[in-house]
Protein backbone atom coordinates (compact mmCIF):
# COMPACT_ATOMS: atom_id res chain seq x y z
CA UNK A 1 0.00 0.00 0.00
CA UNK A 2 3.02 2.26 0.84
CA UNK A 3 3.98 1.78 -2.81
CA UNK A 4 0.98 2.80 -4.06
CA UNK A 5 0.60 5.62 -2.67
CA UNK A 6 4.25 7.02 -4.10
CA UNK A 7 2.83 6.00 -7.42
CA UNK A 8 0.32 8.44 -6.84
CA UNK A 9 2.86 10.83 -6.88
CA UNK A 10 3.66 13.50 -4.54
CA UNK A 11 2.27 16.18 -2.20
CA UNK A 12 1.03 20.40 3.53
CA UNK A 13 -1.10 20.49 3.59
CA UNK A 14 2.07 22.29 1.96
CA UNK A 15 1.77 23.81 -1.48
CA UNK A 16 3.31 27.05 -1.47
CA UNK A 17 1.96 30.40 -2.46
CA UNK A 18 1.79 31.43 -6.28
CA UNK A 19 2.99 34.47 -5.61
CA UNK A 20 6.57 33.70 -4.05
CA UNK A 21 9.43 34.58 -6.07
CA UNK A 22 10.47 31.08 -5.95
CA UNK A 23 8.81 27.81 -6.30
CA UNK A 24 9.09 24.03 -4.73
CA UNK A 25 8.26 21.99 -7.82
CA UNK A 26 8.95 19.07 -6.22
CA UNK A 27 9.30 18.24 -2.56
CA UNK A 28 9.88 14.68 -0.87
CA UNK A 29 10.05 14.24 2.34
CA UNK A 30 9.95 11.58 5.84
CA UNK A 31 9.46 12.49 9.35
CA UNK A 32 10.51 10.75 12.53
CA UNK A 33 8.93 11.74 15.51
CA UNK A 34 10.98 10.39 18.96
CA UNK A 35 8.91 7.54 20.98
CA UNK A 36 6.73 9.43 23.46
CA UNK A 37 4.81 7.81 26.35
CA UNK A 38 0.87 7.65 26.57
CA UNK A 39 -1.42 9.25 28.78
CA UNK A 40 -2.21 5.88 30.92
CA UNK A 41 -1.34 2.87 31.99
CA UNK A 42 0.05 1.70 28.46
CA UNK A 43 3.78 0.36 29.15
CA UNK A 44 5.18 1.09 25.86
CA UNK A 45 5.72 3.81 24.22
CA UNK A 46 4.23 5.55 21.02
CA UNK A 47 6.45 5.55 17.67
CA UNK A 48 5.53 7.76 15.15
CA UNK A 49 7.12 8.21 11.60
CA UNK A 50 5.44 9.47 7.85
CA UNK A 51 5.79 10.64 4.67
CA UNK A 52 5.14 13.46 2.32
CA UNK A 53 5.27 14.23 -1.35
CA UNK A 54 4.06 17.28 -3.14
CA UNK A 55 3.97 18.14 -7.26
CA UNK A 56 2.93 21.85 -8.46
CA UNK A 57 2.28 21.92 -12.04
CA UNK A 58 1.16 26.17 -12.54
CA UNK A 59 -0.03 26.45 -16.03
CA UNK A 60 0.55 29.80 -17.40
CA UNK A 61 -2.61 31.17 -19.25
CA UNK A 62 -1.15 35.25 -20.05
CA UNK A 63 0.66 37.35 -18.39
CA UNK A 64 -1.59 38.07 -15.71
CA UNK A 65 -3.35 34.43 -15.15
CA UNK A 66 -1.74 31.07 -13.84
CA UNK A 67 -4.20 28.11 -13.20
CA UNK A 68 -2.71 26.43 -10.54
CA UNK A 69 -2.27 22.66 -9.65
CA UNK A 70 -0.56 20.84 -6.95
CA UNK A 71 -1.01 16.82 -5.66
CA UNK A 72 0.07 16.03 -2.87
CA UNK A 73 0.18 12.79 -0.76
CA UNK A 74 1.42 12.03 2.96
CA UNK A 75 1.60 9.44 5.43
CA UNK A 76 1.12 8.79 9.08
CA UNK A 77 2.32 6.13 11.24
CA UNK A 78 2.09 5.18 15.10
CA UNK A 79 2.69 1.65 16.30
CA UNK A 80 3.25 0.48 19.87
CA UNK A 81 3.08 -3.28 21.63
CA UNK A 82 0.02 -2.87 23.17
CA UNK A 83 -2.92 -5.10 22.73
CA UNK A 84 -5.66 -2.94 22.41
CA UNK A 85 -9.52 -3.22 21.77
CA UNK A 86 -10.37 -4.76 18.01
CA UNK A 87 -12.78 -1.66 18.23
CA UNK A 88 -9.36 0.54 18.40
CA UNK A 89 -7.41 1.54 15.20
CA UNK A 90 -3.72 -0.34 16.78
CA UNK A 91 -1.43 0.62 14.84
CA UNK A 92 -2.57 3.73 12.66
CA UNK A 93 -2.15 4.28 9.21
CA UNK A 94 -3.68 6.84 7.48
CA UNK A 95 -3.31 8.47 4.26
CA UNK A 96 -4.18 11.76 2.78
CA UNK A 97 -4.25 12.43 -1.56
CA UNK A 98 -5.30 16.55 -2.26
CA UNK A 99 -5.74 17.86 -5.18
CA UNK A 100 -5.79 21.73 -5.07
CA UNK A 101 -6.41 23.04 -8.25
CA UNK A 102 -7.80 27.02 -9.41
CA UNK A 103 -6.86 30.22 -10.56
CA UNK A 104 -4.05 32.89 -9.73
CA UNK A 105 -5.59 36.19 -11.11
CA UNK A 106 -3.43 39.33 -11.48
CA UNK A 107 -4.73 42.81 -11.44
CA UNK A 108 -1.98 44.90 -11.46
CA UNK A 109 1.77 44.85 -10.70
CA UNK A 110 0.92 44.91 -6.94
CA UNK A 111 -2.73 42.94 -6.53
CA UNK A 112 -3.69 39.36 -7.18
CA UNK A 113 -6.48 36.73 -6.30
CA UNK A 114 -6.17 32.98 -5.58
CA UNK A 115 -9.30 31.24 -5.90
CA UNK A 116 -8.61 27.07 -5.16
CA UNK A 117 -10.69 24.34 -4.82
CA UNK A 118 -8.97 21.33 -2.80
CA UNK A 119 -10.95 17.89 -3.16
CA UNK A 120 -9.33 14.98 -0.65
CA UNK A 121 -9.27 11.18 -0.19
CA UNK A 122 -8.43 10.86 3.56
CA UNK A 123 -8.44 7.10 4.23
CA UNK A 124 -6.89 4.27 5.55
CA UNK A 125 -6.97 2.61 2.59
CA UNK A 126 -9.54 -0.05 3.91
CA UNK A 127 -13.11 -0.82 2.28
CA UNK A 128 -12.67 2.94 0.54
CA UNK A 129 -15.95 4.40 -0.42
CA UNK A 130 -17.22 7.92 -1.06
CA UNK A 131 -17.63 8.61 2.98
CA UNK A 132 -13.69 8.87 2.44
CA UNK A 133 -13.77 12.00 0.36
CA UNK A 134 -13.98 15.90 1.50
CA UNK A 135 -14.23 18.69 -0.47
CA UNK A 136 -12.03 22.45 0.57
CA UNK A 137 -11.79 25.72 -0.83
CA UNK A 138 -9.20 28.58 -0.74
CA UNK A 139 -9.53 32.11 -1.37
CA UNK A 140 -6.96 34.74 -0.61
CA UNK A 141 -6.61 38.28 -1.72
CA UNK A 142 -2.92 39.53 -2.48
CA UNK A 143 -1.56 43.35 -1.85
CA UNK A 144 2.01 44.26 -2.72
CA UNK A 145 2.82 46.90 -0.35
CA UNK A 146 6.07 48.00 -0.88
CA UNK A 147 9.14 46.73 -2.58
CA UNK A 148 10.20 43.52 -0.95
CA UNK A 149 6.99 43.21 1.10
CA UNK A 150 3.56 41.26 -0.36
CA UNK A 151 0.87 40.01 1.53
CA UNK A 152 -2.13 38.40 1.70
CA UNK A 153 -5.61 37.99 3.43
CA UNK A 154 -8.25 35.18 3.00
CA UNK A 155 -9.55 32.11 4.04
CA UNK A 156 -9.34 28.33 4.11
CA UNK A 157 -12.29 25.62 4.42
CA UNK A 158 -12.85 22.24 4.02
CA UNK A 159 -15.66 19.95 5.45
CA UNK A 160 -13.52 17.75 7.76
CA UNK A 161 -15.35 14.21 9.07
CA UNK A 162 -16.01 15.80 12.18
CA UNK A 163 -17.72 18.83 10.45
CA UNK A 164 -16.54 22.48 9.00
CA UNK A 165 -13.19 23.43 9.52
CA UNK A 166 -12.25 27.35 8.82
CA UNK A 167 -8.80 28.64 9.06
CA UNK A 168 -8.79 32.97 8.80
CA UNK A 169 -5.81 33.06 6.69
CA UNK A 170 -2.50 35.79 6.52
CA UNK A 171 -0.23 35.30 3.55
CA UNK A 172 3.40 36.90 4.03
CA UNK A 173 6.52 37.15 1.69
CA UNK A 174 8.38 39.64 3.45
CA UNK A 175 12.28 40.15 2.05
CA UNK A 176 13.59 42.27 5.35
CA UNK A 177 17.42 42.28 4.32
CA UNK A 178 19.17 40.62 1.75
CA UNK A 179 19.68 37.96 3.88
CA UNK A 180 16.69 37.73 5.93
CA UNK A 181 12.99 37.19 5.40
CA UNK A 182 10.20 35.79 6.39
CA UNK A 183 7.28 33.78 3.76
CA UNK A 184 4.07 31.62 4.37
CA UNK A 185 0.56 31.01 4.98
CA UNK A 186 -0.27 31.70 8.29
CA UNK A 187 -1.09 30.09 10.84
CA UNK A 188 -0.67 26.99 8.33
CA UNK A 189 3.21 27.15 7.78
CA UNK A 190 6.10 29.59 7.54
CA UNK A 191 9.22 29.93 7.82
CA UNK A 192 11.57 32.74 9.10
CA UNK A 193 15.01 32.25 6.99
CA UNK A 194 18.62 33.64 7.43
CA UNK A 195 20.77 33.48 3.69
CA UNK A 196 24.08 32.08 5.24
CA UNK A 197 25.69 32.16 1.52
CA UNK A 198 24.27 31.34 -1.58
CA UNK A 199 24.44 27.82 -1.09
CA UNK A 200 22.75 27.48 2.71
CA UNK A 201 19.98 28.92 4.50
CA UNK A 202 18.73 28.39 8.00
CA UNK A 203 16.11 29.08 10.22
CA UNK A 204 12.49 28.36 12.06
CA UNK A 205 9.79 26.68 9.94
CA UNK A 206 6.10 26.46 11.46
CA UNK A 207 3.64 23.60 10.26
CA UNK A 208 0.20 23.84 12.42
CA UNK A 209 -2.97 21.65 10.75
CA UNK A 210 -5.73 19.44 11.82
CA UNK A 211 -6.75 16.37 9.61
CA UNK A 212 -9.46 13.74 9.66
CA UNK A 213 -9.18 10.57 8.07
CA UNK A 214 -12.21 7.60 7.80
CA UNK A 215 -11.03 4.81 8.95
CA UNK A 216 -12.56 1.19 6.80
CA UNK A 217 -12.16 -1.44 8.89
CA UNK A 218 -14.94 -3.59 9.45
CA UNK A 219 -14.20 -3.87 13.71
CA UNK A 220 -14.40 0.21 13.75
CA UNK A 221 -15.89 1.00 9.59
CA UNK A 222 -17.31 4.53 9.88
CA UNK A 223 -14.87 6.04 12.43
CA UNK A 224 -12.51 9.25 12.20
CA UNK A 225 -8.97 9.62 13.11
CA UNK A 226 -8.61 13.69 13.78
CA UNK A 227 -5.15 14.43 13.89
CA UNK A 228 -3.29 17.37 15.34
CA UNK A 229 -0.29 18.97 15.29
CA UNK A 230 1.77 22.22 15.75
CA UNK A 231 5.41 20.97 14.57
CA UNK A 232 7.76 23.90 15.33
CA UNK A 233 11.44 23.64 14.22
CA UNK A 234 14.70 24.46 13.25
CA UNK A 235 15.65 24.04 10.02
CA UNK A 236 19.32 23.88 7.45
CA UNK A 237 18.43 24.11 3.44
CA UNK A 238 21.64 23.47 1.32
CA UNK A 239 21.99 23.38 -2.42
CA UNK A 240 23.56 20.32 -3.20
CA UNK A 241 23.61 21.29 -7.21
CA UNK A 242 21.26 22.85 -10.18
CA UNK A 243 18.20 23.46 -8.36
CA UNK A 244 18.12 20.68 -6.16
CA UNK A 245 17.91 21.18 -2.28
CA UNK A 246 18.45 18.86 0.88
CA UNK A 247 16.68 20.59 3.80
CA UNK A 248 16.39 19.31 7.83
CA UNK A 249 14.63 20.05 10.22
CA UNK A 250 14.64 19.19 14.25
CA UNK A 251 12.17 20.55 16.73
CA UNK A 252 9.24 19.58 19.09
CA UNK A 253 5.56 18.63 18.13
CA UNK A 254 2.74 20.68 20.46
CA UNK A 255 -0.52 19.34 20.93
CA UNK A 256 -0.44 16.52 18.88
CA UNK A 257 -3.13 14.03 19.12
CA UNK A 258 -4.27 10.99 17.12
CA UNK A 259 -7.87 10.98 18.26
CA UNK A 260 -10.39 8.26 17.04
CA UNK A 261 -14.32 9.39 16.82
CA UNK A 262 -16.88 7.44 16.02
CA UNK A 263 -18.75 8.82 13.15
CA UNK A 264 -21.65 10.97 14.59
CA UNK A 265 -19.23 12.43 16.85
CA UNK A 266 -19.24 15.99 15.14
CA UNK A 267 -18.70 19.40 16.01
CA UNK A 268 -20.22 22.83 15.00
CA UNK A 269 -17.27 24.28 13.94
CA UNK A 270 -13.20 24.55 14.20
CA UNK A 271 -11.12 27.57 13.48
CA UNK A 272 -7.61 27.54 14.80
CA UNK A 273 -7.60 26.89 18.34
CA UNK A 274 -11.28 27.20 18.94
CA UNK A 275 -14.02 24.48 19.11
CA UNK A 276 -17.54 25.50 19.15
CA UNK A 277 -19.94 22.58 20.16
CA UNK A 278 -17.44 19.75 20.44
CA UNK A 279 -18.89 17.35 22.82
CA UNK A 280 -16.83 14.07 21.32
CA UNK A 281 -15.98 11.32 23.31
CA UNK A 282 -12.78 10.06 22.31
CA UNK A 283 -12.45 6.16 22.05
CA UNK A 284 -8.34 5.96 21.81
CA UNK A 285 -5.62 7.15 24.15
CA UNK A 286 -3.39 9.85 23.45
CA UNK A 287 0.21 9.96 23.81
CA UNK A 288 2.47 13.10 24.41
CA UNK A 289 4.03 15.89 22.96
CA UNK A 290 7.74 15.42 21.79
CA UNK A 291 11.05 15.78 19.24
CA UNK A 292 10.31 15.74 16.00
CA UNK A 293 13.31 15.18 12.78
CA UNK A 294 12.41 15.37 8.97
CA UNK A 295 14.34 15.48 5.97
CA UNK A 296 13.04 16.51 2.68
CA UNK A 297 14.84 16.69 -0.93
CA UNK A 298 12.89 19.97 -2.76
CA UNK A 299 13.53 20.77 -6.83
CA UNK A 300 13.05 24.68 -6.51
CA UNK A 301 12.81 27.26 -9.31
CA UNK A 302 12.74 30.58 -9.78
CA UNK A 303 9.68 32.56 -10.73
CA UNK A 304 9.46 36.36 -12.65
CA UNK A 305 6.30 37.94 -10.46
CA UNK A 306 7.87 41.50 -11.55
CA UNK A 307 5.73 41.71 -14.83
CA UNK A 308 2.15 43.42 -14.89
Amino acid sequence: MRSFAFLMLLLLVSAPSVGQETLDVLTLSGRYGFPQSYDSIYKSKANEYGAMAALVAPVKINEKSIWYNSLNYFYFHVGNNEDTPPEIINPIDVHGIILRTGLYQKFSKDRAVQIFIAPRLMTDFKNINSDHFQMGALFLYEKKFREGLKMGFGLMYNQEFFGPNLVPLVNVDWQISERWSVTGMFPIYGKVLYKVNERLSAGLSHFGLITSYRLGDTEYEGDYMERKSIDEALFARYKLFGNIYLEGRFGYALGRSYAQYEADQKVDLIIPLVSFGDNRTQKNISFHDGLIASVRFVYNVPIDNNKK
